[in-house]
């Protein structure tokens, strides 16, 4: 099969002034990563290969450029999901770790569990001999000036309601590998000035990612505590038994804004191959490739 690549850089009100870094990042995860589905690569490592381009790029809130949390840290979450044979990997709140996506994997391929969490997560990354990288080296500037303005020393300040520069940048890619096997990974700092220890929809399988050689495979961005409740992905998913793919993403996210009134956006492949994507937020950045390996990289607004 002709194989197939979707990436997201998160959908919120992104400003005008951060859209040519948003663009550049999610071209260059397609663009780094297709050339390796066309030569044979698996979905499941292009997935993981094309998030941990976006988890280096500190323009977005996923390992180097996260968001911090009320007490001024980076937790991260990741996920990925193997269509072919179910197979799921997930971190929440890990600390230190520059690709919180690549120890998703590990967890999925070297321990009995799917999902660590907390320091249980970073104990396991030490026994696998994963790198951590100094908190510092995480930080941008960006996110630590709108912590010190708006976060720290403001009682006030909820989080979830009031959005931080790169608030609801989750990042995350879907494949489809010319075997025809499916694949999703998400990986995200979550919400800037959250509790220790939250951990969003990204690394839930059904709500921030699926994978299903069946029907397809989703990646969602946006306001967890939202997606969790409507099981956004897992949605997407069952509707492509009966919709196309463009149609399915965009009933999963009426769906998302009708009974419960969530935010977020939504990047799909379904099982012929068939790319799908909607949103409900002011903006979402996104590149797929087309079938001339052409890449399509935009803003939608």
């Amino acid at each position: 099969m002709q194989p197939r690549l979707i990436v997201h850089g998160g959908a919120r009100d992104i400003p005008p002034e951060q859209e040519a870094d948003h663009l550049a990042a999610v071209r260059r995860a397609v663009e780094t990563v297709y050339p390796h589905l066309l030569a044979g690569m698996s979905a499941l490592d292009a997935v993981e290969a094309a998030v941990r381009v976006l988890e280096d790029d500190p323009a977005l809130n996923a390992g180097r450029g996260a968001v911090l949390n009320a007490q001024g840290e980076i937790e991260l979450d990741a996920m990925l999901m193997d269509g072919k044979t179910l197979r799921v990997g997930a971190v929440g709140a890990v600390r230190n770790i520059l690709h919180p996506v690549t120890l998703a994997r590990v967890v999925m391929e070297r321990s009995k569990h799917c999902f660590l969490v907390g320091s249980g997560a970073n104990e396991f990354a030490r026994e696998m001999g994963i790198a951590e990288t100094h908190p510092r080296a995480l930080i941008t500037e960006r996110e630590l000036a709108y912590y010190l303005q708006h976060i720290r020393d403001n009682p006030s300040y909820t989080a979830g309601t009031t959005f931080g520069p790169t608030a609801a940048d989750t990042v995350g890619a879907v494949a489809m590998d010319v075997e025809g096997n499916v694949a999703a990974a998400t990986s995200t700092g979550g919400i800037p000035g959250k509790h220790p220890g939250r951990v969003g929809d990204a690394p839930i399988a059904g709500a921030g990612t699926y994978a299903d050689n069946q029907t397809g495979a989703a990646s969602a961005t946006g306001w967890g505590e939202y997606i969790m409740r409507v099981v956004l992905t897992k949605t997407a998913a069952d509707l492509l038994a009966t919709l196309p793919a463009m149609e399915a993403a965009a009933a999963a996210i009426k769906v998302l804004h009708d009974r419960v009134q969530g935010l977020g956006g939504i990047i799909l492949i379904d099982r012929h191959g068939n790319y799908g994507f909607a949103y409900n937020t002011p903006k979402m950045a996104f590149a797929k490739m087309d079938d001339a390996g052409v890449a399509d990289v935009r803003i939608l607004q």
